[in-house]
């Protein structure tokens, strides 16, 4: 179907929005990807303005462009349609809304300063033992990604699991009124985004908005750590809540979860309160991540997944994506956890290398980025805690690292690791790459 005329809809609410998506129901917004007859939505960052791109996206085969800027709506001359709305970004958004709203299903909200995506994979996973589910794929957690997300929620799917990420006060109550989750989950709470939230207490804010907008549907449900105090500190009155713990003293609890070892893999067990050990052997690397998995098992046991399938999902389950990822080459044995780092989860993957009962042992750690003022007093704590860790060598990368006096052999960059690695390879050794996703560091593994 194609139209004859443009319209400009400055005040179109996001029902009449979706119905134009009822028609055409493809979404692009890249202009070098147009399906014939989809929708192309003129989406804008720092440096770029789909807006420029609408009507080159039209004549190669889009039906509909949605646009924000009035110059390029008025001079479109051509004969299919351009929408004119205030905010492309927002369009997408309440299109996005009013698609999640046509099927009547659980919608998982997961967020957290660390283990996010890997609670959201496990979640995933223990979840699919029993249903047909869908939850984001890659990094897709931002408010594009998330959007997009929810476009691929069909009459197939019977649950969905959304995550959710921020990096700065208010993303996660946008991405909330985007997905209209009726669960949710925090992981944790940590220093991260500094720069975009400026403190602690603002990422606690943040990530809270996830139960602020809970609090506003009858019947949600959150699915919280209760060892967390401050998760538990910010839980909003009149809630359901079921909770995981490994304190096996506490009482009220949905699961008990109890750390057998890290020999490297994660082994733990657990029950459900009143209820028999069951003991699991994960493919998950690093102590930290007993509460990402309690937090899969009590999501399926509140969806009823048996105990048996649970914990044939979590055996199952074997992470590629760089996060707490083992990895055996011809010459080392690799602890990737290479996809991001902040403070918090730095000390962790720190400590949990630290109690390996492996040798010799190397770190390879990158910087933290986006750490705004705390950041030169973030990295020298970092080298600080390195002093008292029974490492055999460590590498430094990054210009945060600079100018911090230790023993430790510094890089610039990435390319200073990968030229050092040509000329020396280490052999023989466990080597934990840790580092956030902009240092690169995931480009090490394939030369190590």
């Amino acid at each position: 179907m194609y139209f004859c005329h443009k319209i400009k809809v400055n005040n179109m609410d996001s029902k009449e929005l979706y119905s134009i998506y009822q028609q055409h129901p493809v979404i692009t917004t890249d202009s070098r990807d147009c399906p014939e007859g989809s929708i192309f939505i003129a989406l804008k960052g720092e440096s770029f303005d789909g807006n420029r791109f609408a009507a080159q996206a039209l004549d190669k085969g889009c039906a509909v462009a949605i646009v924000d800027d009035e110059q390029v709506y008025n001079s479109y001359k051509g004969s299919k349609q351009m929408i004119l709305v205030p905010d492309t970004l927002q369009a997408y958004k309440d299109m996005a809304r009013e698609h999640r709203r046509q099927f009547d299903i659980p919608v998982i909200g997961i967020t957290g300063t660390n283990g996010k995506t890997t609670t959201k994979e496990l979640v995933r996973a223990v979840l699919a033992e029993r249903y047909d589910e869908m939850a984001t794929e890659g990094n897709f957690n931002n408010d594009v990604g998330v959007p997009k997300t929810l476009f691929r929620l069909s009459v197939m799917h019977e649950i969905a699991v959304i995550e959710m990420g921020a990096s700065h006060p208010g993303d996660i109550k946008t991405l909330a009124e985007t997905a209209e989750p009726t669960c949710g989950l925090i992981t944790n709470v940590g220093k991260a985004h500094l720069q975009g939230f400026g403190s602690l207490e603002g990422v606690i804010h943040t990530k809270g908005e996830l139960y602020d907008n809970l609090a506003t549907r009858p019947d949600s449900v959150i699915f919280v750590n209760a060892d967390n105090e401050h998760l538990m500190s910010i839980l909003p009155q009149g809630v359901k809540t079921e909770r995981y713990t490994c304190d096996n003293s506490k009482t009220g609890a949905c699961v008990y979860g109890q750390l057998i070892a890290c020999d490297p893999f994660l082994r733990l067990k657990w029950r459900k309160d009143g209820g028999q050990w069951h003991e699991v052997t994960t493919h998950l690397i690093g102590s930290y991540n007993i509460d990402n998995v309690l937090a899969a098992v009590t999501v399926g046991l509140h969806f009823d997944v048996t105990a048996e399938q649970i914990c044939h999902a979590l055996e199952s389950y074997v992470p590629s994506n760089n996060r707490s990822q083992l990895t055996h080459t011809e010459h080392n044995h690799l602890i990737v956890d290479a996809y991001n780092a902040n403070p918090t989860s730095m000390a962790a993957a720190l400590d949990n290398f630290s109690l390996m009962q492996v040798s010799p042992k190397m770190a390879i750690l990158g910087e933290m980025r986006e750490l705004g003022g705390s950041s030169r007093e973030e990295h020298e704590r970092v080298v600080e805690k390195l002093k008292g860790c029974p490492f055999d060598e460590v590498w430094l990368v990054g210009k945060e690292f600079q100018g911090i006096d230790c023993p430790y052999r510094k890089f610039d960059d990435v390319e200073q690791v990968k030229a050092a690695i040509t000329e020396h390879r280490p052999e023989g050794r466990y080597i934990l790459i840790k580092g956030s996703n902009g240092t690169r560091l995931f480009q090490l593994p394939e030369l190590l």
